[in-house]
């Protein structure tokens, strides 16, 4: 397969490798600490951010099979996401038009009509309202006008994407521009689920943060990433809001051998990348499982709810290899949780301590710097201010 995009961030890799340094920003930047603690400042995040641009909140290998549902809560929204017996993917806010009350619990499951635990209001699959229990004692509705209420939702690539605002425009192509190409080009949408695990940390900006740069892998990672990583060392490509950062391996070296056509079908043998989607995605793919971490606020500004979801382009083969991936999984969560969101936690208390009324992003933090401009470009609510670029 031929990947000149991926061949050239291979090549810039390389050479930061081969001349010590890095992908370089113009200037640091610093960033307010009240920004992080602040009540104001995150409802403003969650009103013009996450109810307003495209969320990946599925993906296809959750749910493959017409009749298949996922339901969730994201960003304080419950989501209904189903799959018809058509194939055709729709999300709906989880509550029955009657009383609120939720249509499913969280979780994965097929049906092939949706009742409400509360009273019994049964739905299809496209979000109508199909039966009201005991009607004739109920009274004269009109059920047309009691259907879901349906969100914009957009299966491309292996992913489900939702705006949680409805009737709002969506735009996958427009919003995630050639990134999504990446998910293609390794055929995503037939891997398969092998499970999610869930962690919960400080304010979700300061996780965030830590996904993307790898500055601190030498400090905090010494056992684990640092020995396969080098420390601070990135590339950075910029997809409007959304990036591919670039991390070589110890052996990126090894390129030198192979003809320079050949570099962009070696990620993961060299070179790998974090995939981010702004504004609370970062995604690993690797062969033997790729981690999708999806980070949503918490309640208040000092937490936040990650999602961890784990596929692989392999079923699973046997018992023996079903405990292996449950032993992957649990690993990588482990390592998330005990040596990136521990450290966020007191974090978030030197935050709050006042100590410093600035964060500081340096030049090698350039990813860092690019999703803090985007957040205050969307946080400005004027479309007509210049967008940053990378």
């Amino acid at each position: 397969m031929d990947r000149p995009e991926i061949g050239l961030a291979a090549e810039k890799l390389l050479d930061y490798v081969e001349n010590d340094t890095t992908f370089m920003a113009d200037k640091v930047m610093s960033v307010p600490t009240w920004s992080y603690v602040d009540a104001d400042q995150w409802g403003a995040e969650m009103e013009l951010i996450f109810k307003r641009v495209p969320l990946m909140l599925a993906l296809t290998c959750e749910m493959p099979n017409p009749g298949d549902y996922k339901a969730m809560e994201a960003a304080g929204s419950p989501v209904l996401i189903n799959r018809d017996k058509t194939g055709v993917v729709r999300a709906f806010l989880n509550v029955c038009s009657h009383r609120a009350a939720p249509l499913a619990a969280d979780g994965h499951g097929n049906c092939a009509r949706f009742t409400c635990i509360y009273h019994g209001w049964t739905y299809a699959q496209d979000g109508k309202l199909l039966a009201i229990a005991d009607r004739a004692k109920f009274g004269d509705v009109d059920k047309h006008g009691l259907g879901l209420c349906e969100l914009p939702c957009e299966e491309k690539n292996g992913m489900i994407f939702v705006c949680l605002t409805p009737n709002a425009p969506l735009d996958v192509d427009a919003y995630y521009g050639g990134l999504l190409k990446d998910y293609a080009d390794v055929g995503f949408k037939d891997w398969t689920f092998m499970g999610s695990r869930v962690i919960e940390g400080a304010n979700w900006k300061i996780a965030f943060d830590g996904y993307l740069e790898g500055y601190h892998f030498a400090s905090l990672h010494p056992e684990t990433i640092f020995p396969r990583t080098p420390s601070n060392v990135m590339h950075y490509e910029g997809f409007g809001p959304n990036m591919r950062i670039g991390f070589p391996q110890r052996s990126i070296v090894k390129l030198r051998d192979i003809p320079r056509e050949e570099w962009g079908q070696h990620e993961n043998d060299g070179f790998d990348f974090v995939r981010i989607f702004f504004p609370n995605v970062s995604i690993f793919l690797a062969p033997e499982i790729a981690q999708i971490a999806q980070l949503f606020p918490g309640p208040t500004p000092d937490k936040n709810r990650t999602v961890l979801m784990y596929a692989r382009k392999e079923p699973i083969r046997d018992e023996e290899d079903r405990a292996a991936v449950e032993t992957m999984m649990n690993f990588l969560r482990d390592v998330t949780y005990n040596e990136d969101y521990v450290v966020g936690l007191s974090i978030q208390k030197g935050l709050e301590s006042g100590a410093h009324d600035d964060l500081v992003f340096g030049r090698n933090e350039r990813g860092n710097q690019y999703f803090h401009e985007w957040l205050n470009w969307y946080l400005q609510d004027d479309p007509t201010m210049p967008r940053p670029v990378m």
